[in-house]
């Protein structure tokens, strides 16, 4: 299929009026969240090994609780075993823990602290986590359903906790791989200036020492000397978030398609670490942004050599895998200026004319699912095989400019199987961070409660 060809005018508008009469027939009006009818209206998913599940923005409510209601008809109906989201590595450890009755509490250090934090320390991922830590009371310990973080930008912190593991077990090897981090250590704080400084500076790079450090923890296993599977799985997840990092952040230097790349390769890495850790019959949600989860190939980033954790899961497990968008047309969004910036709560634009998301409002309804893996809706298909323009909202949000900032030309039938339509969103509601000199209280279920 050529997915570059342009339309013109005429033609368009002509494959639009072809496309709404297609979703008024196909799209499925979504029950209440909280009702048996929801939950069966996912079990179609349930033959797959990996569920994805996408949003338009960073920032909407209706978007986490969407997705939390799909997760939790697969965990608690079809027996799937891991969460793995689009968030750092230790952050996500903490909820992991948690969730399994390993730790009193997901909220009581400074988790998930780095901006964007209203991204997953909001009032819905918390809901989540507590849903999820009384279901796995009812499970084995080995039985227990995961919570792990996909992503790459946590050197400090999993330099920490990789030094952490090293202490407990081997205090030599701690000190090897202080002296190896320590090429890092000066740029911790600010990993971008380390970057800056390796590519435009010729300030050697650290990427045989993290590499060293990482073959050192590995050797390990070799020798025998695990006594902590999860542990050493944890800290071996740590020492492979160090090295993607280091390599991640000279890469944004040489280019966004670049560091892009090696991103979603490590979340793709790392979902598949998931899957052998947990075995054969494990099987996971992820939640990721759309620009993620979807098939990039089939999109105006693709096209320019742009490649996703959506696009290496459909090729890795073909239609094993699952890709459902979320979209929305208007409503309001929690997002920020400018990168470090305060979160704000934004109006988002009533969607563009010649959008995706304009189809499925003329298509009149409110909240559908749309699904179009079956064969004999084919037609369907054919008509979501053009190329119309797509929003995605991150954790920036610039209406005056959303044309250039937030749109892009995408294919929908090859973009994803399925997706989620929300026409009015509203934002998230952020946990405030508590102050330094205090401690929130542990939970009332810990370890398990009722």
């Amino acid at each position: 299929m050529n997915f570059l060809k342009k339309l013109s005018g005429s033609q368009a508008n002509g494959a639009q009026a072809s496309i709404v009469p297609l979703l008024r027939q196909y799209a499925e009006a979504l029950p209440a969240l909280n009702g048996e009818a929801f939950g069966e209206m996912f079990d179609r998913y349930a033959d797959a090994r990996v569920v994805m599940i996408g949003e338009a923005s960073h920032g909407t409510s209706d978007f986490y609780r969407t997705r939390a209601a799909i997760t939790q008809r697969l965990i608690e109906q079809h027996g799937f075993t891991i969460v793995a989201v689009e968030a750092d590595w230790p952050d996500a450890g903490h909820v992991d823990r948690y969730v399994r009755g390993l730790a009193p509490s997901a909220w009581k250090r400074h988790i998930f602290s780095r901006f964007p934090t209203w991204m997953w320390r909001n009032t819905d991922v918390r809901a989540f986590a507590h849903w999820l830590h009384q279901h796995n009371h009812q499970k084995a310990p080995e039985l227990r359903v995961e919570f792990r973080g996909l992503d790459v930008y946590s050197l400090r912190n999993s330099i920490r906790e990789v030094l952490n593991y090293l202490d407990q077990g081997d205090p030599q090897l701690a000190h090897e791989a202080r002296q190896r981090y320590g090429c890092l250590t000066p740029w911790q704080d600010d990993p971008a200036l380390y970057g800056h400084f390796v590519e435009r500076g010729g300030v050697m790079p650290c990427e045989h020492a993290v590499v060293e450090q990482l073959n050192a923890i590995l050797a390990e296993q070799l020798a025998g000397l695990i006594q902590d599977d999860e542990a050493f799985f944890n800290a071996t997840q740590n020492a492979q978030v160090v090295r993607a990092a280091e390599q991640y952040y000279r890469a944004i230097y040489r280019g966004s398609t670049s560091s892009w790349n090696l991103r979603d390769t490590h979340m793709f890495d790392t979902l598949q670490a998931l899957l052998e850790h947990r075995g054969p019959q494990a099987r996971a949600v992820v939640w990721a942004h759309n620009s993620h989860i979807g098939n990039a190939a089939a999109t105006e980033m693709g096209w320019k050599g742009q490649f996703n954790i959506g696009q290496l899961c459909r090729s890795a497990y073909g239609r094993d895998v699952v890709l459902i968008g979320m979209s929305t047309d208007r409503g309001q969004v929690a997002a920020a200026d400018d990168w470090d910036g305060d979160m704000r709560i934004k109006d988002i634009r009533p969607s563009r004319t010649d959008s995706w998301e304009h189809q499925f409002l003329k298509a009149g309804i409110a909240a559908s699912l749309t699904d179009w893996r079956d064969p004999q809706r084919e037609a369907l298909r054919q008509a979501l095989s053009e190329t119309l323009l797509e929003r995605a909202i991150g954790v920036i949000y610039r209406p005056e400019s959303e044309l250039s900032s937030h749109y892009f030309q995408a294919v929908l039938a090859e973009q994803f199987d399925a997706m989620v339509w929300i026409e009015q969103t509203q934002a998230v509601t952020a946990l405030h961070l508590p102050k330094s000199q205090e401690q929130e209280p542990e939970d009332e279920t810990f370890p398990f409660g009722v």
